[in-house]
């Protein structure tokens, strides 16, 4: 399935609703319906032999969640911890997963022809977890598949469907 297609299929609906984080300079958009919660950066339990970007996990209400950052995962330049910092937390399949952003800016309606197919370049994103550019004003959002994106193999953290 090319993008183009994909980008068809995901938006074919109408407007679907994102929500927006900021990781560095850049500004991404997930689905709303895998969005579980947003709480505030608390400092995970490390996990030995753990990649680098997987923090460790938190117990959130007797659930054991691991906790990705993602500006680790896309070589963000700087991942410093503030008030801004904030874990969403996703459901993902059967799984619940945190991710770290920098901030979450809000949801935001995206219509169909907003919607534009991502080029096919090089880069620490799976170009198959990219389901294109939105773009409202002079906004550009960089839209993920959430869900591609954490079962790909490096992150270990959801099983590929089979």
């Amino acid at each position: 399935m090319d993008v183009m297609e994909k980008t068809d299929e995901t938006t074919s609906v109408g407007a679907r609703e994102y929500l927006t984080f900021r990781l560095d300079q850049e500004e991404y958009g997930i689905d709303i319906l895998k969005v579980q919660e947003i709480r505030g950066y608390e400092k995970p339990t490390r996990l030995a032999n753990a990649p680098e970007f997987i923090k460790g996990v938190v117990n959130l209400r007797g659930t054991i969640v691991p906790i990705v950052d993602m500006r680790l995962k896309f070589n963000c330049v700087k991942a410093e911890y503030n008030d801004f910092t904030v874990v969403i937390i996703l459901h993902l399949r059967n799984r619940i997963v945190g991710i770290v952003v920098d901030s979450v800016s809000d949801v935001m309606e995206l219509p169909a022809d907003s919607i534009k197919a991502a080029p096919e370049i090089d880069s620490v994103i799976d170009s198959s977890a990219v389901m294109g550019l939105g773009s409202v004003g002079e906004r550009m959002l960089i839209l993920l598949d959430i869900e591609k994106l954490m079962s790909g193999l490096d992150m270990g953290l959801i099983a590929a469907e089979e």
